[in-house]
């Protein structure tokens, strides 16, 4: 059978001695998209692009990667003519060596950014200022903080899009520093909004600790909506999986 099959497919100077050939059976796993960023209708010859953040080294990362973008298409169909992925890492160390059984991908199809030599032009973003804050250092997070606080002050001029924004950058601040008082961190932020916010309260006055379960199924809400997957988030708050998935649903 196998001398036929590579007569078929032109490729008559193959050993045919080294292959075998089976029928195995794929289970399919469960699979989640940190984000598509899909055209309207009436643009629908646009490119989808497919997000998603990386901010710890994971050996399966692409083999995931690519698996869901094409059960994606099984599943939803999509009439665009091109695609992206497009990959966010935290710093270029957290990515895995490229596999090259997904070479042909590579080229058209993959983009990868690391926030840590990202342009100035670009680092002056306030949407990757928060994304760097999650990962960011104790010492350099505190200097982050405020100026994400001035800068979200200056930018938003929606008044309820400013608050949701500053309460994202106080929740991160609280989570990253749970030893300090209120009073500590209002005064490292420059910041009186603190004590009226529903995040603090819920976060601090109920006794938060880093290691307390309740405290960390808090955060899950915060960090998908700013854009970590559930895996991802399992990793940073070491919970199960499953537990967050329960929590993001």
């Amino acid at each position: 059978m196998s001398q036929h099959f590579f007569e078929i497919i032109d490729r008559t100077d193959t050993n045919t001695n080294i292959y075998e050939f089976t029928s195995p059976e794929i289970k399919q796993k469960s699979f989640r998209l940190d984000g598509v960023f899909s055209p309207l209708e009436e643009f629908s010859n646009e490119p989808l692009y497919f997000v998603e953040i990386q901010f710890y080294k994971d050996e399966e990362f692409y083999d995931r990667l690519f698996t869901s973008i094409f059960l994606y298409f099984t599943q939803y169909q999509p009439s665009n003519p091109d695609w992206f992925a497009i990959v966010i890492y935290d710093k270029r160390s957290n990515e895995r060596s490229y596999p090259q059984r997904y070479r042909s991908l590579l080229e058209p199809h993959l983009r990868r950014f690391y926030l840590d030599e990202l342009d100035d032009a670009r680092d002056n973003s306030l949407g990757i200022g928060i994304v760097r804050l999650v990962v960011e250092s104790e010492n350099k997070a505190r200097e982050l903080a405020k100026n994400l606080i001035d800068k979200a002050k200056e930018e938003l001029i929606d008044t309820l899009i400013q608050r949701k924004v500053l309460e994202f950058i106080e929740t991160i601040v609280v989570y990253k520093f749970p030893n300090l008082s209120r009073k500590e961190i209002e005064t490292m932020l420059n910041l009186n909004l603190l004590k009226e916010t529903r995040v603090y309260q819920e976060a601090k006055e109920e006794g938060k600790e880093e290691g307390k379960l309740e405290t960390k199924l808090k955060m899950i809400p915060i960090l998908l909506e700013l854009g970590l997957s559930i895996q991802q988030i399992a990793e940073r708050l070491e919970l199960d999986v499953e537990e967050v998935r329960k929590v993001a649903e």
